[in-house]
């Protein structure tokens, strides 16, 4: 799953955005034979290669300054959940109610939550929140975090969106959503609603999710049907 969003101030947004995404599903496409040998590896390498590729297609279309990007990338496999992510675009891991894990935002704004300047409800609001520090296509290399990894329970739900989806949303109104309804629901009023809260700022909104339907005990099912099933020498 992968989720790029253009950056705004800067010309071609779309067109990084778009290289990003072909870019990590053409080498999912690839590799992913029938599984990625090392997701976690797979991912940072994979959302490097794209910066470059973003740099490359800038000098082939003759660009005086390459489009930027930001995005967030998750790779589902033999029940973990591996993402990585450069800017502010974020990945929910949801159980149960809660977020047991979200990605820390490259952005001016995180780093005053960080330094305890602001709370973090304040970063929906504040002047410079579109300010981010690291991105795809950008003078600078990106440096993203190592790819985080988290087993998945029966019900988790993975989201990956951009900042205008999470930024008009409170905590409470993702998670009763994402608790009380069932995806091909909640998802569509979710956008709908971050549309209404922000209203003439509205930003652009993206967002995919998935939530597992997998239990341990139908794994080790899973895992014992393939070893039965397997060719024997």
């Amino acid at each position: 799953m992968v989720v790029a969003d253009g950056l705004g101030g800067h010309l071609h947004g779309e067109i990084a955005a778009q290289i990003a995404v072909d870019h990590l599903g053409a080498e999912f496409l690839r590799e992913a034979r029938p599984r990625l040998a090392n997701p976690g590896a797979f991912l940072d390498r994979s959302v490097c290669d794209a910066h470059s590729a973003i740099l490359r297609e800038a000098y082939r279309l003759g660009l005086e300054e390459a489009p930027r990007t930001v995005i967030v990338a998750c790779v589902v496999q033999e029940g973990h959940a591996h993402w990585t992510h450069v800017g502010d675009s974020r990945l929910y891991l949801v159980r149960q109610g809660r977020i047991l894990a979200r990605t820390r935002d490259h952005s001016f704004v995180q780093s005053l939550v960080d330094a305890g300047r602001i709370r973090e409800e304040a970063i929906a609001v504040h002047p410079q929140r579109n300010l981010v520090t690291q991105c795809l296509g950008g003078e600078l290399a990106p440096q993203p975090e190592p790819a985080s990894s988290h087993r998945l329970a029966m019900h988790d739900v993975v989201l990956l969106c951009s900042d205008g989806f999470w930024g008009p949303l409170t905590q409470r109104q993702l998670l009763n959503a994402l608790l009380g309804l069932a995806l091909d629901k909640a998802i569509p009023e979710l956008m709908a609603l971050a549309e209404a809260r922000a209203g003439r700022e509205c930003d652009n909104v993206s967002v995919v999710a998935i939530r597992w339907g997998e239990d341990d005990k139908e794994i080790a099912e899973i895992k014992a049907e393939l070893r039965d099933n397997a060719p024997r020498q």
